[in-house]
């Protein structure tokens, strides 16, 4: 029998009275590809932190080659062989992705200063090692110019530049679109053929029988299952996340109820991201952006909240012109923005639900006074109907699961009561279960009227939810697809044909 590189067995940790985990196992083999997955609030984020060396455990045992071990800091486990890519980037804009790459790791000259040849020369060696996954990346770029899914990168190289034994994925993919995910997992089975062992945490079902050997399911804190990847269904790896028998794999909501008038209507749009755009959205339609990544479907949605400038163009909102001078201006008109990437455009660290959830009405209200109470009752309701799991309004946002974490930021939007909705990747990194809830919420929110314009990252979110898809390359809008042509062929082709 093989020893396992890495194994944790019965791992209990507590924060208070919380019971963040009371049954962590997990067994990592050589050369093994192994996905954790389990509902955000699980504890697999919990167990892996203890794994890396970030937490220390209350009760149980982790061991490394056979060796019992106990992590005081990520350094000592760094020091073994393990290195992590969080979901939540770690990196300091103002440096360049060289000094990203080697902080901490830096080759000195002979006064004992940085070699920032030396770094350059590093790191563009490990760019180019990375194949496709470093394309357009320099060593000398900033780290504030680059896009997210480049700064997911450049965290992947920041892990890879130790050499790792074992290193931890932690929604590694969540930024990347297809291209990059398929040149990131050439790099995974690259390390896998070295020997490197990687544990692999997604959401995404594609992924995880695309790339992984073996899964383990957590749930409330406990271990479920590990078995064979090829032993599973996807509706059997859902059933055991959830509970209970095979449930439905996807958060699809039943099709669109018949759309009204037109909401927005969008002539001429440009900017220095977009080109000359033009489409309508109605009331209780909810259309898709759909496309390779990073081709303008962002920007339209910061530019309709006026979080971006617009050079030229109009936007009608119930027929009449939008003011797009501020993101204030746009709530106030009726528009809410829901970021996936919390960490920039979405939660307030440090500050209470209540607040991150009530921001946004309490500007759009005017008035320079809250009635604490009866927002606490409004929201109770609300958190209520998205099915939020906290403790009180008056715990850090910083304390909830990133999947709850995202419920707050909707909630923030839907506490606006708007009549047009922009989701920008909305669902990036959370769990199955949360997204049925959060589509629930929109899929209500739109059978009320509401207009909704969303971009996702995973097609088959567009394909279950939208009416209608417009196809983005460069800035401009390449295709529209609706009824009989609405369907991941289509969408493919229309990505990829298109794509310079």
């Amino acid at each position: 029998m093989t020893t396992a590189v890495l194994e944790a067995r019965s791992v209990v940790k507590r924060y208070g009275g919380l019971v963040a985990l009371q049954d962590g196992r997990f067994s990592l083999e050589r050369g093994e590809v192994h996905a954790l997955l389990g509902s955000n609030g699980c504890g697999k984020s919990t167990l892996c932190k203890i794994l890396a060396g970030a937490v220390a455990l209350d009760g149980g045992e982790v061991s490394l080659f056979g060796q019992a071990v106990r992590f005081r800091r990520p350094a000592d486990a760094r020091a073994a062989g393990i290195a992590t890519v969080y979901q939540e980037m770690s990196l300091a804009p103002t440096l360049t992705v060289s000094e990203n790459v080697l902080l901490g790791q830096e080759p000195r000259n002979r006064m004992g200063l940085a070699d920032r040849a030396s770094m350059r020369d590093a790191v563009k060696d490990l760019i180019d090692s990375v194949g496709a996954l470093g394309e357009g990346l320099h060593p000398d770029a900033r780290v504030a110019e680059l896009s997210i899914d480049k700064r997911q990168i450049v965290e992947i190289l920041k892990a890879l530049s130790v050499a790792p034994k074992v290193i931890f994925f932690d929604e590694s993919t969540s930024s990347l679109d297809k291209s990059q995910v398929a040149a990131f997992f050439a790099q995974v089975r690259r390390l896998k053929e070295a020997g490197t062992s990687c544990v692999f945490i997604s959401h995404r079902m594609d992924e995880i029988f695309a790339i992984a050997d073996r899964v383990t399911v957590m749930k409330n804190g406990a271990w479920v299952a590990t078995k064979a990847t090829a032993a599973l269904t996807r509706g059997e790896i859902v059933a055991l996340m959830v509970g209970g028998a095979a449930a439905p794999e996807s958060a699809a909501v039943a099709g669109p109820s018949e759309a009204g008038d037109v909401r927005l209507a969008v002539k001429g749009l440009a900017s220095r991201e977009l080109h000359d755009l033009n489409f309508t959205v109605r009331n209780g339609e909810l259309l898709g952006l759909g496309g390779l990544h990073g081709q303008g479907q962002s920007e339209l949605l910061q530019t309709l909240f006026a979080a971006r400038r617009a050079t030229a163009g109009e936007v009608l909102l119930d027929g009449r012109a939008l003011p797009l001078s501020h993101p204030l201006a746009a709530v106030r008109q009726g528009l809410a923005y829901v970021s996936g990437d919390r960490g920039r455009y979405g939660a307030l660290p440090g500050r209470p639900i209540l607040e991150n959830m009530a921001l946004t009405s309490l500007a759009k209200g005017r008035s320079p006074l809250a009635r604490r109470g009866r927002l606490q009752r409004e929201l109770a309701v609300l958190s209520r109907d998205i099915k939020l799991k906290f403790g009180g309004f008056g715990d850090a946002i910083d304390t909830l699961s990133g999947g709850n974490q995202q419920k707050v930021i909707l909630g923030r939007a839907l506490a606006t009561r708007p009549r047009v909705l922009l989701l920008d990747d909305p669902t990036k990194g959370i769990d199955i279960p949360a997204k049925r809830d959060l589509f629930a919420q929109i899929d209500a929110l739109r059978r009320g009227g509401t207009a909704v314009i969303l971009y996702s990252s995973e097609d088959a979110e567009l394909l279950e939810n939208a009416s209608r898809i417009l196809v983005f390359n460069s800035g401009r809008i390449t295709d529209e697809l609706a009824a009989d042509r609405l369907n991941e062929f289509n969408l493919y082709a229309a990505a990829l044909a298109t794509a310079h």
